[in-house]
């Protein structure tokens, strides 16, 4: 069986370097009324993700191994709409935004995986 030494597939390290990359992002930013907020939720949803994939996998059995993981892509999903936000408050910023989104968004696609994966062998 071939291992994978390519960081992508540690799941554990990618979700918490996204968090990472999200806040070093955000304290770089001016904030106002407005933009404060939004960077927030942003921070929030985005390094809970990798939180509930730790308690994900110290789970104390498949069901709640199942919810985390779904709790990660609901996570995911809303990191994307504060993203989205962002654009909004930082137009200057579209390209770094864009890519965090890319990020954000195959996360998604992994847990859905993971979720639907899953669900034919947790009741």
């Amino acid at each position: 069986m071939t291992q994978f030494s390519n960081k992508s597939y540690d799941l554990e390290e990618r979700t918490a370097k996204f968090g990472e990359e999200i806040i070093l992002f955000c304290r770089a930013l001016a904030q106002d009324n407005i933009s404060g907020p939004i960077i927030n939720q942003l921070v929030r949803s985005a390094t809970s993700i990798g939180a509930n994939y730790m308690e994900a996998n110290g789970a104390s059995s498949k069901k709640d191994f199942a919810n985390k993981i779904f709790i990660c892509k609901k996570e995911s999903q809303e990191t994307k709409h504060w993203i989205r936000m962002m654009v909004n408050c930082f137009p200057g910023q579209v390209e770094e935004l864009r890519r965090l989104w890319r990020e954000a968004q195959e996360l998604t696609m992994i847990f859905q995986k993971i979720t639907s994966s899953l669900r034919n062998t947790v009741c």
